[in-house]
């Protein structure tokens, strides 16, 4: 386990949860109030059409470990956490969903399988086999084939690059950040399989979800945006090698700073 000096930033996107963002802070809260480590928690608003950022931002007084920030527009999951990653200062970052079918309590659960298997990242996983999860059966072939083709196309070492609740140590978090290009629906396997090719040590974990609302039909736009998104990142992996590239020029890019600064 990880020493009690060490804190965990929670980074918690929203989009249009005013319905219960507050109780969703509040649950947060108190999660790990009892946790014995520092903490802080950094709820980014993705340009909301409701009260998501005015309820948040009105409890910040009561939490001093509350940042509530925002986009002035809807611009995705990836987005608004790259954004919030601008605020963290923690150690560890977790990703939280705002809708709460994921509790925060299970933290504790990745924590510690992150400290037994020295793990950079550890994932919750609905495909695990000591999962305990509710959602329809067209999700769960969804998912299952989707896990499919990514492992056919990056043969990760993980079964469920979807799920909201993920671990991260902050140095390999803000390494792989640097290279993500995806704002939406296939984020989480591009920040995954950048993390897997850098060598990081990626872990799954059970998860119990409980969903908050009645899941909608996913419709096929979403399906076929996911798709595209998802072929782009093996086309910038292995086709044109986009990743290495950016990490050649950033390199060559400081080394020429370098050399500037000691004329």
């Amino acid at each position: 386990m990880q020493t009690s000096k060490e804190k965990i930033s929670i980074v918690m996107p929203a989009y249009n949860e005013g319905v219960r963002i507050v109780s969703s802070i509040e649950e947060t809260v108190g999660a790990f109030k009892g946790f014995g480590h520092p903490w802080e928690l950094i709820v980014m608003d993705d340009g909301s059409t409701d009260d998501t950022y005015v309820k948040a931002g009105s409890l910040a007084l009561k939490y001093p470990q509350l940042i509530v920030k925002r986009n002035r527009r809807n611009m995705g999951k990836g987005r608004a956490i790259k954004k919030a990653l601008r605020y963290v200062s923690g150690d560890y970052v977790l990703f939280l969903d705002a809708d709460m079918d994921l509790h925060p309590v299970q933290f504790e659960t990745l924590f510690d399988i992150m400290g037994l298997d020295k793990a950079d990242i550890v994932i919750g996983s609905k495909l695990h086999p000591n999962s305990k999860v509710k959602y329809p059966l067209q999700r769960k072939i969804i998912s299952y084939v989707y896990y499919l083709a990514v492992k056919l196309l990056f043969n990760l070492p993980c079964h469920d690059t979807q799920t909201g609740l993920k671990l991260f140590r902050v140095d390999a978090l803000r390494k792989v950040m640097r290279r993500v290009l995806v704002k939406k629906f296939a984020f989480d396997l591009e920040v995954l399989v950048n993390a897997h090719h850098l060598g990081y040590k990626i872990v799954e974990a059970p998860i119990i979800l409980k969903p908050q609302r009645a899941y909608g039909r996913i419709g096929p736009s979403a399906l076929i945006a996911t798709g595209w998104d998802t072929l782009a990142i093996f086309y910038r992996m292995h086709i044109l090698k986009y990743y290495d590239r950016i990490d050649y020029y950033r390199r060559k890019n400081l080394a020429k700073e370098f050399r500037r600064m000691r004329r």
